[in-house]
């Protein structure tokens, strides 16, 4: 057998199944099939690696949290959200845009992901803020790089699949660690959204209300429970990241249908229903990546790379800059939660020979991949924001570029101030000796 043709097979058929439009997951599994086929090893395997890989009692937490996202948005925790967000920053110039952003963060710590934050809070927002004046194209675009939020607030489900794959890395750890990132990423965009607002004149809301505020709070404050349930949970040591997921659906469940009675049970048969449909997604990912995977081990490819970028610059400025280029440029071609299955065995092991904590490289991958999620041209939020707003993906992508800047700009913070991010989980959850 010869390593470098076995390799080219993988990668090469890999690529070609992705430009034929084939659905990711069978490009994957087919290119791991053929490449074993050449490699004249039993195929058997294929069906035990892929079994293998979502045999693990922390991916139970993963449906568990999209079934507890699903749940709350239809359980009427967008509107509520929404009116929270108004009391606390509609009063300044662009209001509304702020309303976005911070509702955002609000729904991203519940709901985990960017495409359930941008469809559940854009339907809502974007026709609300070009009714008020503001450009289609920037209301799509808050909506839609706010949503990134989701993915780095926990509880996030990619974070687990991180975690799961990276091995030995703490949860608990991972989500405290995703809170500095996600909310600087929130003020960088109002930041950048009060500059356009102020230059396009954008309206504002109604002056500040206490009173307001108040009632806005206790109202939202049940949505928000779910938050303190799955992170304090875990960080406390109360529960595990999956027991915590559990318990969030149930209080999802409570919360909809008892609280704010938004929640039928026709609804939650077509809530079911979406969550087994992204979870059927995720799931087929995880186990044919898993195959993948293990083909590029067994050929030695991370070590390959690994030589590769380490003999060109031994610099750790240069290396993280040369990762953060492919994260990227994968990010713009492939859904999140197969890059992090394929590019964390090949990347994790550069990061920390150059010192980098797992957290911290965490949460450099998470916010690299969540701006493919926005980036052409395969970006699920893109074509999510596109389809509420009606704009074009084409004038979309243009008008994003500014907006690409202002993230770029804050994973250039996450990437190289290693304290902004790793200070929180070491005073919340600090390392045992030895650990």
């Amino acid at each position: 057998m010869n390593t470098t043709i076995a390799i080219a097979i993988l990668i090469v058929l890999f690529f070609v199944f992705i430009i034929l439009s084939f659905p990711i997951a069978y490009a994957i599994g087919i290119a791991a099939v053929i490449g074993m086929m050449y490699m004249k090893l039993n195929l058997q395997q294929v069906v035990q690696l892929m079994v293998k890989g979502v045999f693990s009692f922390s991916l139970m937490a993963v449906p568990f949290f999209i079934l507890a996202g699903e749940l709350m948005g239809a359980g009427g925790i967008s509107d509520k959200l929404i009116e929270l967000s108004d009391a606390i920053v509609g009063w300044m110039r662009g209001g509304l845009s702020m309303v976005n952003i911070v509702a955002s963060m609000f729904f991203g710590g519940i709901s985990g992901s960017s495409a359930a934050d941008c469809a559940s809070l854009g339907t809502i927002l974007i026709p609300m803020m070009v009714e008020q004046g503001y450009d289609d194209d920037f209301s799509a675009n808050v909506t839609m790089t706010s949503s990134v939020q989701g993915i780095l607030i926990p509880p996030s489900h990619n974070m687990v699949i991180y975690a799961t794959v990276a091995g030995s890395v703490s949860i608990g750890r991972l989500f405290i660690a995703g809170y500095a990132p996600g909310i600087l990423l929130g003020v960088a965009l109002m930041i950048y959204s009060y500059y356009i607002s102020v230059k396009r004149q954008y309206p504002k809301g109604d002056a500040f209300n206490l009173k307001r505020f108040l009632k806005s709070f206790i109202s939202a404050f049940w949505g928000l429970m779910t938050v303190l349930i799955v992170v304090v949970g875990v960080v406390a040591g109360v529960f595990t990241a999956t027991e915590s997921a559990a318990i969030a659906v149930v209080w999802a469940i409570f919360c909809g249908a008892f609280i704010y009675r938004r929640l039928t049970f026709k609804d939650f048969w077509q809530v079911l229903e979406r969550a087994l449909n992204t979870l059927a997604i995720v799931l087929i990912l995880i186990s044919t990546s898993a195959a993948f995977s293990w083909c590029l081990t067994y050929l030695k490819v991370p070590k390959i790379i690994a030589t590769a970028i380490l003999s060109v610059t031994t610099n750790k400025f240069l290396i993280l800059l040369l990762m953060n280029a492919i994260m990227l440029i994968f990010g713009t071609m492939m859904d999140m939660s197969c890059n992090i299955l394929l590019l964390t065995p090949i990347l994790l092991p550069i990061a920390q020979q150059i010192g980098v904590d797992p957290v911290q490289f965490g949460c450099i991958m998470i916010l690299n991949l969540g701006i493919g999620l926005v980036t052409p041209p395969v970006g699920s939020t893109l074509f999510i924001g596109s389809a509420i707003s009606k704009v074009p993906i084409e004038r979309l992508g243009k008008t994003l570029i500014p907006f690409f800047i202002v993230m770029l700009v804050v994973l250039a913070i996450v990437t190289y101030w290693p304290a902004f991010t790793m200070t929180l989980p070491n005073i919340v959850m600090p390392l045992k000796a030895g650990g």
